[in-house]
């Protein structure tokens, strides 16, 4: 039975279920971040996806890129595995742009978290959610 990483959980807001992947926007508005997570059980690595899911997980995966790529135009996104600190296999997609506070290194620790207020989440989820649908 999949359950999300209490990490992921208390950092992230639940912007949809896909096929294969719980889509997060990570809650700091200084970048524009988005997490896929896998719902499958036991995934630590890429490598620990099935076969079949793989394709299915680049999919995903372009999905979000392309959405943030048309509402934010970002000089580079990031994708990423890492897990060093949350072992849950899942993979940011992050919007940079060369005026950010971490360019051109990662965005980790270089500023404190920033949380969306009230509004600002509202508009943002909507905009990321009308995204989605045009990039499928």
């Amino acid at each position: 039975m999949f359950v999300l990483n209490e990490t992921l959980e208390a950092d992230t807001v639940h912007l949809a279920d896909w096929p294969l992947c719980r889509v997060l926007l990570m809650n700091d508005a200084t970048y524009p971040w988005l997490i896929l997570v896998p719902m499958r059980e036991g995934l630590r690595d890429f490598h620990d996806l099935a076969a079949a899911d793989k394709p299915l997980a680049m999919a995903e995966i372009d999905r979000v890129s392309l959405a943030l790529q048309a509402i934010h135009g970002p000089d580079k996104l990031n994708v990423a595995a890492l897990g060093n600190m949350v072992p849950q296999l899942h993979v940011h997609v992050i919007a940079r742009f060369t005026t950010d506070p971490a360019w051109p290194g990662p965005v980790w620790g270089k500023v404190p978290a920033r949380p969306y207020d009230g509004a600002a989440l509202e508009e943002t989820l909507a905009r990321l959610r009308q995204a989605f649908d045009a990039a499928q």
